[in-house]
Formats: C-alpha cells, sequence, structure tokens
C-alpha cells in the first residue's frame, strides 16, 4: 500500500462518516464520544481518524485527521490538518497488533455494565450471534476482555496487547466502552453490532 493521498483519506473520510452516522442513531456516540478508524497505509502506517470534537452523527468525508503510529498526525497533501482524537494511538496500535483495516470504538452502554459485572472478561457460550463475531455457535467459550481504563495511550495499548486474543475481535475498556476490528469498515460493523447484542444478552440472563 502506497502512502495516502488526498483521494484515499476522503473516500476513508466518507465511509467513516456514514458508520459514525450509523453508531450514533443507535445511541452509541452520544454527544461526541466515540471514534472511527481505517487504514489508509499499511507501510508506512497511516490511520485515517475521525476528528476530534464533532458530533458524530454529522460528519462529513473531510472529518478526518490522519495519524501515524504513535497517533500523531502525519500531513497529508490537500488534507487540512485537523486534530485526532486523543485515542488515535490506541486506534493505530490495535491496527498494527491485529493486522486490521478498521478499528470501531463506541461508548455503549452495555459494554460499560458488562464490564462493571465482570471486570475479569465477559464469557459467552453457546449462542447463535457468536457466528457473527466468527466464533462456533455451540461448545465455543468466547472471553471478550475487559481492560482497565487510562488516558495514557502507551499504557492503554499495553494493557489492550496484554489481553488481545487474535480469536476475538473485541476488548471492552472498564468504565469507558467498546473497541472492535476487522479487515473492513463493513466487517468491523458487523461485529460491533454482534459483541454489542451478546453483551445485552449477557446482562440479561445473569
Amino acid at each position: 500500500m502506497s502512502p495516502p493521498t488526498a483521494e484515499g483519506v476522503f473516500g476513508a473520510g466518507a465511509r467513516l462518516a456514514a458508520e459514525a452516522a450509523r453508531f450514533t442513531s443507535f445511541g452509541w456516540m452520544r454527544g461526541t464520544s466515540g471514534n472511527l478508524s481505517e487504514v489508509v497505509s499499511r507501510d508506512p502506517l497511516r490511520l485515517a481518524v475521525t476528528a476530534s470534537g464533532l458530533d458524530k452523527g454529522e460528519l462529513s468525508a473531510s472529518d478526518v485527521a490522519v495519524v501515524g503510529p504513535d497517533g500523531a498526525s502525519v500531513a497529508v497533501e490537500g488534507v487540512a490538518p485537523l486534530a485526532p482524537s486523543a485515542e488515535a494511538g490506541l486506534h493505530a496500535r490495535v491496527a498494527a497488533v491485529t493486522g486490521m483495516d478498521a478499528i470501531v470504538h463506541v461508548h455503549a452502554l452495555n459494554a460499560v455494565i458488562a464490564g462493571h459485572h465482570w471486570p475479569a472478561g465477559v464469557r459467552l457460550r453457546d449462542v447463535e450471534t457468536l457466528k457473527g463475531i466468527g466464533r462456533l455457535a455451540h461448545d465455543d467459550e468466547v472471553v471478550i476482555p475487559v481492560i482497565a481504563n487510562s488516558q495514557d495511550m502507551d499504557e492503554l495499548g499495553d494493557r489492550f496487547e496484554a489481553a488481545y486474543d487474535p480469536g476475538t475481535p473485541a476488548v471492552i475498556v472498564a468504565s469507558h466502552g467498546l473497541y472492535t476490528w476487522g479487515p473492513s469498515l463493513h466487517r468491523a460493523r458487523h461485529i460491533t453490532e454482534c459483541v454489542e447484542w451478546l453483551l445485552a444478552y449477557a446482562i440479561a440472563v445473569r
């Protein structure tokens, strides 16, 4: 993948804006919370991340920042240098560790509640919707990891990496929200929806 161009960044921005509007309609990105990203270059690693402080239900294709592996802004000709989310560094770490090209972070309430009830991880098995995250519907125990929150993205990234399970495309950040990832934004959307449903189910039957 070659270095990003303005056309590539704005193409990613349009996709991110559409998904952000969808998640906002579910109540998962209230206020200006949450952020989405898409890898626009692997070598060097560059991500288009939703810009900081904006209503996620009203984004345009240009409301993105381009960041490098540490989450710091990187200049791309033709792209206005908007401020990235403070959590852009974690997005970059997730992209680097998982090899996935899209990361979703939403403040879904069920993720926060589940993290409160099960701080050691949310265990699930024998539920059909597990197939939606690439696991088996029966005889397959899945644990959604829960990690402690931090305002330091290096520290939070270390916690994510320590808890990361290649077979489980999600992690809950306690008292904060949910991170999911996938090979495309479309797939990451489906994973996010399925994980949120699974967490709602776990809370309902506990």
